[in-house]
C-alpha cells in the first residue's frame, strides 16, 4: 500500500511513499534520452525525454515505481487489488504492459493534455515482465504543474479521473475515495465553534480540535482523507529547503511502521522509502525508512544523451550529525 502526492508551491513536487512488506533493490534510476525502450506489443523508442525516478532494474530494464520526465511530467503507480483487471490484446489499439505503462507515457508526452490524448488508443494487457516478476494490480496518479489525473484500468475499461485533490492511495476506486470525502467536510484547521447547543457554554479544550474526526489508522480511505486533509492545508514558503521539507512531512502524516501492518507471519508492511521530485529541476529526492536524511540527484548533472541507464543505490543506514 502507497500514497502519491503533487504538490505544488513556487515549483511543482511529486512523490509518494513505498509501503511495501521487502525491499525489491530499488535503485534511483535515470533513464537518458537515447535508451532504447523496447516494448511487448508496440513500437520501440530509440529516443525519448530522459526520466529520473525509483525503479527495480532487471537485465537493465527499469521498472519504474514512480518517475518525473525532463518536461516536468510525473507517474506513480500504487496497488490496487481487487480492482485491477488488464485486458486481452485488442486490435487498432496501443497494447502496453502495466509494467511498460509509465516509461511509455514519460517518454513520450510533455503535458497531460498529451497523456489523454495517448490514452484514447491505450490497451493495458495482461502480460507479466516475466514469471519471476508477475503483475501487479496497479492504478495510476499523473501529474504536471497544473493538473492531475488518476487511471485505472478495471472490469469495465480504462477509467480516467480528473483528481483534484492531487493525491492517490489504493483501493478502492477513486471515485469511491472522492466520495469519501464528503464524510469530513466539516474538518477545519481552525478551532471549532460550539454548535452543540446555544444553551450551554462550550469551549474548545486544546489546539487542533478542528481535526477531530481526521482518520489516523493505516486503511487505503484513511490514508487518502489524511493525506488530502494535510496537503490541502498545508502552509509552506516558496524556498527549495521549505517546499522539500514540507512534501516530506506531507507524506510524514501516512508512513507506515514495521509492526503495524501484519502480511503474513514475521512479514511487515512498511514504507521503506519516501520520494519527492522538483519536476520543474529535475531533482530527485528520497530518505529510506532507516535513513530520515533527504538525499538528492539532479537528472541534469547527468549525460541524457547517454544511451546507457544511470544508476545510484539508496542510502540506507541512518545519518546522524553529532553536535559534540
Amino acid at each position: 500500500m502507497c500514497t502519491a502526492v503533487s504538490f505544488k508551491t513556487k515549483n511543482h513536487y511529486f512523490g509518494r511513499t513505498l509501503d511495501i512488506y521487502t525491499s525489491y533493490d530499488e535503485t534511483l534510476t535515470i533513464t537518458p534520452r537515447n535508451y532504447p525502450f523496447k516494448f511487448k506489443m508496440v513500437h520501440e523508442l530509440k529516443c525519448h525525454y530522459a526520466i529520473i525516478g525509483m525503479a527495480t532494474v532487471v537485465n537493465n530494464y527499469p521498472l519504474y515505481f514512480d518517475a518525473t520526465n525532463e518536461k516536468g511530467l510525473s507517474m506513480a503507480g500504487l496497488n490496487f487489488p481487487d480492482n485491477a483487471s488488464y485486458k486481452q490484446m485488442r486490435h487498432g489499439a496501443d497494447n502496453v504492459t502495466p509494467y511498460e505503462f509509465i516509461p511509455y507515457i514519460l517518454c513520450q508526452c510533455a503535458s497531460i493534455s498529451e497523456v489523454k490524448f495517448l490514452l484514447n488508443k491505450l490497451n493495458l494487457i495482461n502480460v507479466s515482465f516475466s514469471p519471476e516478476y508477475p503483475l501487479t494490480p496497479l492504478h495510476w496518479l499523473i501529474a504536471d504543474r497544473n493538473q492531475s489525473i488518476t487511471v485505472e484500468c478495471v472490469k469495465d475499461g480504462l477509467k480516467i479521473y480528473d483528481n483534484p485533490v492531487g493525491v492517490l492511495t489504493n483501493s478502492p476506486t477513486f471515485d469511491m475515495q472522492m466520495f469519501n470525502l464528503n464524510m469530513y467536510m466539516g474538518l477545519s484547521p481552525n478551532a471549532p465553534e460550539n454548535r452543540f447547543s446555544d444553551k450551554i457554554n462550550l469551549k474548545p479544550l486544546s489546539f487542533g480540535m478542528g481535526g477531530l474526526g481526521l482518520p489516523g489508522d493505516l486503511t487505503s480511505p484513511s490514508r487518502f482523507v489524511r493525506a488530502s486533509f494535510v496537503k490541502l492545508n498545508s502552509l509552506c514558503g516558496f524556498s527549495e529547503s521549505e517546499s522539500v521539507s514540507q512534501f516530506f512531512h506531507i507524506l510524514g502524516s501516512v508512513c507506515q511502521q514495521k509492526g503495524c501492518v501484519v502480511v503474513e507471519k514475521n512479514h511487515y508492511e512498511y514504507t521503506v522509502c519516501t520520494t519527492c521530485c522538483n519536476t520543474d529541476k529535475g531533482i530527485f529526492y528520497y530518505n529510506t525508512y532507516e535513513n530520515n536524511q533527504i538525499t538528492g540527484v539532479n537528472m541534469h548533472h547527468e549525460n541524457l544523451e547517454s544511451n546507457k541507464l544511470i544508476t545510484y543505490s539508496l542510502v540506507k543506514g541512518q545519518q546522524i550529525k553529532m553536535m559534540n
